[in-house]
């Protein structure tokens, strides 16, 4: 399958790096391909320049938001939820219509400083705005309530934890679906139509205090049943 990957940080490169692995054929977009490639310093957090990263991944094509989507099966939103919006409109809504678009962004809003607080919650959701602003994509949400390395390889923490998806598209969820399944996540809750994502979004408070009470991202939550 044809996969672009929106977004050239920790969620993008993680993604990028374990799709391409499963045998995807992977693009990365990004706004300035020639900017990307000059940043050489590490992020700040730990994270690698996205040049050290694509010397060891070097198959991963990079190039623009709209040549990513132009040429995909899958659309991956992996970038800042501020910026969803744009990057979707980068990529070009006749290049996302008709096409799954798994949205990982979450509304985070870093403003007050830290911890942050959600820019929209409750009686809306990101993923929402961003069906609406694009209606003929198939918007599908997931994997935003896990820390990067657990996105793809959820066998870090021993044991099988939960993942959860939404999305208005039966057919987009099921892709999906395979390919968390892929990535080794054994227990996939769909909890429904696309505005089921506002519960998912809105899980974010605890996972960040989480992470401060626990020192690390490495966990998850797991839904005993």
């Amino acid at each position: 399958m044809n996969i672009a990957v929106l977004g050239t940080g920790m969620v993008g490169q993680a993604l990028a790096g374990r799709l391409s692995g499963l045998g995807h054929t992977v693009a990365v977009g990004t706004r300035d391909p020639e900017a990307t490639r000059a940043r050489t310093e590490p992020d700040g957090m730990g994270n690698p320049a996205f040049a050290t990263w694509h010397a060891d991944h070097a198959e991963v094509r990079l190039t623009t938001f709209t040549d990513a989507a132009a040429g995909a099966d899958l659309v991956v939103l992996a970038g800042n939820g501020f910026a969803a919006l744009d990057m979707l409109g980068a990529a070009g809504a006749e290049h996302l219509a008709g096409k799954p678009v798994l949205d990982i962004s979450n509304p985070l809003d870093f403003s007050a400083g830290f911890p942050p607080s959600l820019f929209v919650k409750d009686t809306d959701s990101l993923a929402e705005r961003i069906q609406a602003a694009f209606p003929e994509a198939r918007v599908v949400k997931s994997l935003n309530t896990l820390t990067a390395p657990l996105m793809v390889d959820p066998g870090l923490l021993g044991e099988a934890t939960t993942v959860f998806v939404s999305g208005d598209d039966a057919d987009a969820k099921s892709l999906v679906t395979e390919l968390l399944t892929a990535f080794g996540h054994q227990d996939v809750i769909d909890l429904g139509g696309i505005e089921t994502a506002r519960g998912t979004e809105m899980l974010l408070p605890l996972w960040l205090r989480t992470m401060g009470a626990l020192g690390t991202g490495l966990f998850n939550i797991k839904v005993v049943r």
